[in-house]
């Protein structure tokens, strides 16, 4: 019996059938929503269906993080969530670092010139 509650003690997380029905009940909820607003056209302009869009899969994605992938802060000691915070972070330094040099790639580029008036020209 103390064998038993030992693996306990370190296994984290265990799942039950009511949290997978719930976790599932949540994806169908945040999937059907967005498509229904896409579809209906409910939201005045594309770029406030696009950010609400995208509100429903931030959610989403933390809707399966917690119920199917049982990620919380008791899993194996927080190692697994200190490993989602390390790579979303890296995920958000390498996208503001490659708009940032586009950005800057762009603005130091030189002036697209007229072909018409290269013919002109001696």
């Amino acid at each position: 019996m103390s064998e038993h509650t030992a693996v306990d003690k370190y296994s984290g997380y265990h799942a039950s059938m009511k949290s997978y029905v719930t976790g599932f009940f949540l994806s169908v909820l945040l999937t059907a929503t967005p498509f229904w607003l896409v579809m209906a056209k409910v939201l005045p302009t594309p770029g406030v269906t696009a950010l609400v869009v995208l509100g429903f899969a931030a959610v989403q994605i933390v809707v399966h993080m917690v119920y199917f992938l049982h990620m919380n802060a008791r899993v194996e000691g927080g190692w697994s969530m200190l490993a989602l915070l390390f790579t979303a972070v890296l995920v958000l330094i390498m996208l503001a670092g490659s708009i940032w040099v586009m950005y800057n790639l762009n603005t130091s580029m030189m002036p697209v010139h007229d072909m018409t008036q290269m013919r002109l020209m001696p």
